[in-house]
Formats: C-alpha cells, structure tokens, sequence
C-alpha cells in the first residue's frame, strides 16, 4: 500500500512537472544597456558566506531581461506584477525573493515577470543605482507594451520588491522623470510608471535621522502602495513608515502591515513568525483592490 502511494505520490509530482510551462525570457535593451562601457564577466551564483543565509545569489548582471510567468489560463485576471528581488544592489536573491514569489502570483492568477536587473552597481553613476532603475523603467514600459500579447491590462501593472528590490520598486513608482534617452517606439508609446506598489522590507528609504529621502517625492497621483515590514529588522522599518506616512499625507490609498518580529531577507520562507503570512495580506490587499476579478475587455 505503501508503495502503490510512493507511486502515486511520484505520478503526480512529474505530471505536475511537465505540465508547469517555462517562463518566456525576454531582453529588456534591443542592444546594451544603457551606459554599459565594458564587459564585467559572465553571471555566477555566489556561495553563503559564514552567518548567511543558504540562498542562490546571482551577480554580475550585465544583460538584464525579463522571465514571464503565466498563470494558468482559467484563472488569468489581466493583472501583472513586475518583481525585483533584493540583494543589496549587488546580487540577486533570484529564488526567495524571485521565482518563488512568481509562483505564488501566479495562484493567484496575476501575470508574473521576474526582472533581472544589472549588478552590482556601476561606477560613477548618478543616482547610484542608475542601472538597476533604467532597467525597472524599461520593463515597465515593455510589459504595458506587451498587454496584447500578454492578454493584461495596460492599467493593472504594478512592481514588488524585496530589501533594495523594494528601493528600487519605490524609485519605479515615484519617479516620473524617465533615467534613459528614449530608444523605440516602445519607450515611445508607453509609459514607464507602474500603477501600483508592493513593497516588502525595503531598503534605503531614509537616511540616517529616519527623514524621508528626497528622491522619494510623494505626490497625489502616486501609484498606491502596500507594505510589510519588521520591528526587528535591521534594515530599519522606519523607512517603511515614512513612505506610508507621505502617502497617506497626499491621499494616496495605502496599506501596511508592521511585525513584531522575524528580522529581515525572509522573502518566501516559512517561519513561525507572523511576518511569514505577508503573501496573505499582499493578496488580500489585491483583492480589496480589485486587481484579483477578470480584467473587462477594452471597448
């Protein structure tokens, strides 16, 4: 009997295997990215340090792209969520806080698009993370270009990012100026600014009196924006709370859910925290939101 279960337990798992359809990857540039000058060597995945957490680190981005992932057909809604793992702007926590987050948007039936955005950061840019925020711009620009073919409203694509991913999702939302010399006719024809904002224990969001940063100007037609965030989290919750509380100053509908504890970089990971339940809340916000119900056809 228990074989016969094994059997049926290893039927189903490469079943559901084969039927999970690879993401279609796509490069953001059409050539190099901009203000790329020399190569910096092939993508490594870099090994834990002593104290670090087991994660797969991806470096040394210098082609960025765009991994789409596809919910299933019966239950697509037309949302689409661009995601931007953390790390510091100089590695990629790619799986946690990047292919695991896509899965779970997919239950959800929003269409999921990993970004794969240069690091480490490039020298002698202005802002610093220059790079990292042209090539959010252009994916914004890329999907909403793409909403046909990906059978999405142009107007339900919003960013989630994680630690500097939710920096740079907070910099996507909040800047209006595009970072790049218009390329095509897609930077052309559609805009950069995404409609909504998930951000998740992020990062550099203010200095060092816990004062707002000026590059975060928050105005009254800002995208919405939800939060999670932890007391304990060495990346300073603060930064959360001051981006809520300009929000919230301007009128712009916003959510955040503030933990008493689990610390920080747990992206998808199970805890016995509460701050593990954040997917739930996230969803539940989407949902309130309207972004969950079957997007209507355009007249």
């Amino acid at each position: 009997m228990i074989r016969v279960g094994l059997l049926l337990t290893l039927t189903l798992g490469l079943t559901l295997s084969a039927g999970a359809a690879e993401p279609k990857v796509v490069k953001l540039w059409p050539g190099k990215a901009p203000g790329e000058t020399k190569e910096i060597g092939p993508e490594r995945y870099l090994e834990a340090k002593k104290g670090q957490l087991e994660v797969k680190r991806l470096t040394d981005v210098s082609e960025p792209t765009i991994a789409i992932y596809a919910p299933p057909a019966d239950k697509a809604n037309g949302t689409a969520v661009i995601v931007a793992p953390g790390g510091g702007y100089s590695i990629l926590a790619i799986e946690h806080e990047g292919t695991q987050v896509c899965e779970w948007l997919n239950t959800l039936g929003v269409t999921a698009v990993l970004l794969k955005y240069r690091v480490p950061k490039r020298a002698m840019q202005m802002p610093e993370n220059l790079a990292a925020l042209q090539d959010a711009q252009r994916a914004v620009s890329l999907v909403r270009s793409m909403a046909t073919e990906l059978k999405i409203d142009p107007a339900r694509i919003g960013v989630l990012g994680f630690s500097a991913g939710g920096n740079l999702a907070a910099w996507t939302c909040l800047t209006k100026k595009p970072m790049y010399d218009k390329i095509d006719a897609i930077d052309e024809k559609f805009s950069h600014e995404p409609n909504f904002g998930i951000l998740v224990y992020p990062a550099y969001i203010v200095d060092k009196a816990g004062v707002l940063k000026p590059e975060f100007e928050v105005k009254k037609d800002s995208p919405p924006m939800f939060f999670a965030h932890s007391s304990d989290d060495p990346i300073t919750s603060e930064g959360s709370v001051a981006l809520y509380l300009a929000l919230k100053k301007n009128g712009v509908p916003a959510e955040m859910h503030l933990y008493a504890s689990g610390g920080h970089g747990y992206g998808m990971k199970k805890s016995a925290h509460p701050c593990s339940l954040w997917p739930d809340r996230a969803g539940d916000w989407l949902k309130n939101r309207g972004l969950l119900e079957k997007a209507k056809p355009k007249e």
